[in-house]
């Protein structure tokens, strides 16, 4: 049997596994090592699985992952989410779905501190919808306001997700968040345009707030003061060359910790569930690495990844086709698997192609994001629909699901400017760092 026959069936092997709801990362490892074993020998599985998770989880470079989980966690403890809504809902909250469009920035500004789609949406919807709910916002935009905003937190940096990708494809991760920064902005303004259109066609979906005088909104602006010096201590301290990746995170955790325990939030209890969350959520990432980085040998000795670009590269298809190949695959895919796996499992097989037509594999990175991310609000699955149903319990899943079409379709756009206007994430890595 040849080495690609072979690596078809480790796919669809993988792919079984997976249906039975066996963990990725344990899939990834099983599959991966069984491969080996056949293109290689058993001493060579055994090897890899003998040595290989030690020697990744010992990398000191991967601390980022846990500390940047870590400064998320305490941001949350210390109220800073409240304090972003309540700046927010201050300034525009009077506007007809002001509170929608307050809830997108404050997701997103609590993205540059979590790193992490799911915490953004859970932290922002248990805030946000009781407020909505008391202005009598329509169930529909307000949920999917929670969900969409959500997906903001793998895009802006520090991304999980990101530090991820520039693992597996050994790329700069201080390019990668300064790439994810203006398509985070941009993805953020697309969210709140929708929300103007939607309140234009049905005004009785998101009324106006009161308006707040000056003198409270910057106040409420004052507020999240605590919020704006991290982000400046961490990201700017990052990009100006005072600290570095790892070092950044370890202070931003520090930053957020010391704020929750000056607020007198960091409690016993509020200690021992963030560092309990954080050990799961890195445990989790770790476990995904180290399958996959098991799973790639087995691929490349399949010659998969090789096979597919070389015949990709002999069709002489235009890079803009090959695109639109990889965006309606990973819509697909997104409809079924979790945004972890999908990236795991196809950047190994798809990165070759990529390379292969010129295309920058930082400028994918982001691209790649995007999609995730609407793999996130995508049925069936879609699982920041299912993290705001859990908050939302009375909410019935089919109207969430509603409410997201409007922000998936904003996606979309941003997906089609970015393959239009590639520098929206190029122009700050290549400006930025040399």
């Amino acid at each position: 049997m040849s080495p690609t026959a072979i690596g078809l069936i480790g796919i669809a092997a993988l792919l079984a596994l997976l249906f039975l709801r066996m963990p990725i990362g344990i899939a990834m490892a099983l599959v991966g090592a069984i491969g080996i074993a056949v293109l290689n020998s058993a001493d060579a599985a055994l090897h890899t699985l003998g040595s290989f998770p030690y020697s990744f989880a010992a990398v000191q470079a991967l601390s980022v992952i846990p500390l940047f989980v870590l400064m998320g966690n305490f941001a949350a403890v210390s109220g800073m989410s409240s304090d972003l809504f309540s700046a927010a809902h201050a300034w525009i909250g009077h506007r007809r779905g002001g509170l929608a469009s307050a809830t997108i920035l404050a997701c997103a500004g609590f993205a540059a501190l979590s790193g992490s789609s799911v915490a953004s949406a859970i932290t922002m919807g248990r805030v946000t919808l009781p407020e909505m709910r008391r202005y009598n916002y329509d169930a529909r935009l307000a949920t999917g306001a929670v969900a969409a905003g959500g997906t903001l937190g793998i895009l802006i940096p520090p991304s999980t997700v990101l530090v991820v990708y520039g693992i597996l494809t050994e790329q700069s991760i201080g390019r990668l968040f300064l790439a994810g920064f203006l398509p985070g902005v941009l993805l953020t303004v697309l969210f709140i345009i929708t929300i103007v259109i939607i309140c234009g066609f049905r005004p009785d979906f998101g009324p106006p707030g009161e308006r707040v005088a000056l003198r409270e909104r910057w106040s409420a602006l004052g507020g999240a003061g605590a919020f704006f010096a991290v982000l400046i201590a961490t990201i700017g301290g990052m990009y100006a060359g005072v600290f570095t990746v790892t070092e950044a995170s370890a202070v931003g955790a520090g930053l957020a910790m010391t704020h929750a325990i000056w607020r007198r939030r960091l409690t016993l209890a509020a200690l021992s569930d963030a560092l309990l969350q954080t050990v799961r959520t890195t445990a989790m990432v770790f476990l995904i690495l180290i399958g996959a980085h098991i799973f790639s040998p087995f691929l490349a000795m399949s010659r998969i990844p090789v096979d597919l670009a070389n015949a990709l590269v002999a069709l002489a298809l235009p890079p803009l086709a090959v695109l639109a190949v990889l965006l309606a695959a990973y819509i697909i895919l997104g409809m079924f698997l979790e945004g972890f796996a999908i990236l795991v499992l196809t950047v190994p097989i798809v990165l070759p192609i990529v390379l292969a037509l010129g295309v920058d594999p930082i400028w994918f990175g982001i691209f790649m994001v995007i999609v995730l991310e609407m793999g996130l609000i995508s049925p069936p699955v879609g699982i920041n629909v299912f993290v705001v149903k859990g908050v939302a319990e009375d909410v019935p899943m089919g109207k969430i699901f509603v409410g997201i079409l409007p922000f998936w379709a904003a996606m979309v756009v941003c997906v089609i400017l970015l393959i239009a206007f590639p520098q929206i994430a190029l122009v700050l890595p290549n400006t930025m760092i040399r």
